[in-house]
């Protein structure tokens, strides 16, 4: 029972992180005006805003113009209510269960404004670092400097990366890596880092491969650092362990 109930909070939340994601970066109210379809304007029902359930009545179209409805909508709701009801089963039902929920809001929404607009604003990393400020202050790493520690690494690594890259790394990146660092700390930003690489590498490839992007084509790098720092906050700890293992034998 509780896990549908993160699950179904999830839905809710993965909805308004959808439209935040989608307003913010244009300077929009994200209270008013209400949910409309950006074809013919349209303003939704309650009925028309059920997560991911509406999509499937409406079979993926508008009601007033019969235009397509992205699936990106309800992709990123169903996402969303996955992520917050498995995330017990790894983090437990303790303090640290918070800010996994708290990070893996912040990335739901990262990845909707970096998608659409290619931008990580200011403001949502503003916002959820005097959240995660808290949160730390009341459930704190297992040394209380190693926040710190990993907020200036996490700063400098990738300032140094945009410095050498000439701009291959965007502001958001730098500024959203300080905010995970004061988050994981030293270790776990690190590999937080190298896995987002990896993942980046390995389906940027792939997209290359298949055609579905082209050379010199931007990514968004936002999916991939999401996808990399909750690898590291699950198992970081499992990971480091293998690797020294492998190294020793």
């Amino acid at each position: 029972m509780v896990y549908s109930i993160l699950f179904i909070y999830g839905l809710v939340f993965g909805s308004f992180f959808n439209v935040v994601g989608l307003r913010i970066p244009v300077k929009q109210s994200i209270i008013t005006p209400g949910s409309a379809c950006p074809s013919c304007g349209h303003l939704l029902k309650p009925i028309e805003l059920i997560p991911v359930l509406s999509y499937m009545l409406q079979k993926g179209k508008c009601r007033g113009c019969q235009s397509r409805i992205s699936p990106v909508y309800p992709i990123f709701e169903l996402l969303t209510g996955i992520l917050f009801a498995t995330a017990p089963l790894v983090i437990g039902w303790s303090g640290e269960l918070v800010v996994a929920l708290t990070l893996i809001s912040m990335f739901m929404i990262i990845i909707v404004s970096d998608i659409n607009y290619m931008l990580i604003p200011d403001k949502i990393l503003i916002w959820f670092a005097g959240i995660f400020l808290l949160e730390r202050i009341i459930w704190p790493l297992t040394t209380w400097w190693d926040s710190i520690l990993g907020a200036g690494t996490g700063f400098i690594l990738l300032l140094i990366i945009a410095i050498v890259s000439k701009g291959g790394m965007g502001g958001g990146d730098i500024k959203l890596y300080a905010v995970l660092g004061f988050v994981l700390g030293f270790k776990l930003v690190l590999l937080s880092f190298f896995l987002s690489t990896l993942f980046g590498a390995v389906i940027g490839g792939l997209a290359l491969l298949f055609k579905v992007v082209k050379r010199k084509q931007p990514i968004p790098f936002g999916p991939f650092i999401a996808a990399g720092t909750l690898t590291a906050y699950y198992w970081g700890s499992d990971l480091i362990h293998l690797y020294l293992q492998f190294l020793y034998y």
